[in-house]
């Protein structure tokens, strides 16, 4: 799909300076927003990285809840993480990707800087592995670019994207009850697994949050823009923003904590932008293009996302890496490990 690019914002005259508009143009419209995405990925792997470093530090600082059994054992460490300045680096991290995102948004569109934002694995891998002290092997780098390649393919077709337009309060309500359920099993599914499902299972229901949360943040928006701030502090959609982005939050740091963190980067890559395709298509009412070549590069990217998650789940380094953090981390079942 070509994507739409909005009109460039020249601040000078392109002519009087003796560069050529249509070189600006380019630069306003391709070259900018495409290194803010690859910023803003590069950002967002750089906070997991210190979130999980920090979740680590405050496990080993915590031997009750770090070996504790509870479903979500990093909720007991949030005091802890909110006095370290690992952890508030990594915070204000990604405060800094969600800027250089909304920057890259701004200059471009979303057809071209979504499918940017999943780079962040390739970034993840080695910071993963810096860990460990050993640079990733050949293999994991072609998984990671499978993964990579599958979502950002997926993102490229028309409709990836969909939410737009007005979205049916009530089946929204539906989509809601659907995801809780979702994450419950998932999560009960995760309790006597081994750390690298454990942590596959609990990224993917931070994907699902996240998801969740661009829905709100949809609503909200369109709320304060239309109807003001008291209407929308009157409406409960802020109020699910703000929740489903805390879940999103705990359980991010659960996973990042609790097995691989390129794993769980990857699963959250590849869950947000499903889980948010089906939202477009339920509640926004998204229409999914039906061409034999949209078709085509959704198959593929598939076949892509088994080809990258397999080689990522069966490679030595990722589960020397998983192995490590199981037992120095919050995964919440030892005897498994």
């Amino acid at each position: 799909m070509r994507p739409d690019y909005p009109e460039a914002c020249v601040v000078s005259h392109p002519l009087r300076s003796g560069i050529p508009r249509g070189a600006v143009t380019l630069t306003s419209t391709v070259v900018l927003p495409v290194l803010l995405g690859f910023v803003a990925a590069f950002l967002f792997a750089a906070s997991a990285a210190l979130q999980r470093r920090a979740v680590l530090r405050a496990a080993d600082s915590d031997a009750e809840h770090r070996a504790s059994t509870h479903r979500i054992p990093v909720l007991w460490l949030f005091r802890r993480l909110l006095r370290q300045r690992v952890w508030l680096a990594g915070w204000t991290t990604n405060l800094l990707g969600f800027a250089s995102q909304a920057a890259a948004l701004y200059f471009g569109s979303v057809a071209l800087v979504q499918p940017l934002l999943v780079t962040q694995l390739l970034f993840a891998l080695p910071m993963a592995s810096a860990a460990m002290r050993q640079w990733p092997p050949f293999r994991d780098w072609l998984a990671a670019l499978a993964i990579s390649g599958g979502v950002a393919l997926f993102l490229s077709v028309e409709g990836a994207a969909p939410l737009e337009g007005e979205a049916d309060r009530s089946r929204l309500v539906v989509a809601i009850i659907v995801a809780v359920l979702t994450i419950a099993t998932l999560l009960q599914i995760a309790q006597r697994r081994g750390p690298m499902v454990y942590s596959a299972l609990v990224a993917a229901s931070a994907g699902i949050c996240y998801a969740m949360s661009a829905a709100m943040m949809k609503l909200t928006a369109d709320s304060l823009v239309d109807d003001g701030v008291l209407a929308t502090a009157l409406d409960w959609p802020g109020y699910l923003l703000a929740l489903t982005t805390f879940s999103g939050l705990v359980l991010g740091h659960q996973a990042y904590g609790s097995g691989s963190l390129s794993i769980a980067v990857a699963v959250m890559s590849t869950v947000n932008p499903v889980v948010s395709f089906t939202i477009g298509l339920l509640v926004f009412d998204a229409v999914p293009s039906t061409e034999a070549g949209p078709l085509a590069a959704v198959a593929l990217s598939g076949v892509l996302l088994v080809a990258g998650a397999f080689g990522l789940s069966h490679s030595p380094a990722v589960r020397t890496e998983t192995r490590s953090t199981a037992t120095h981390g919050v995964y919440p079942l030892r005897g498994n490990v």
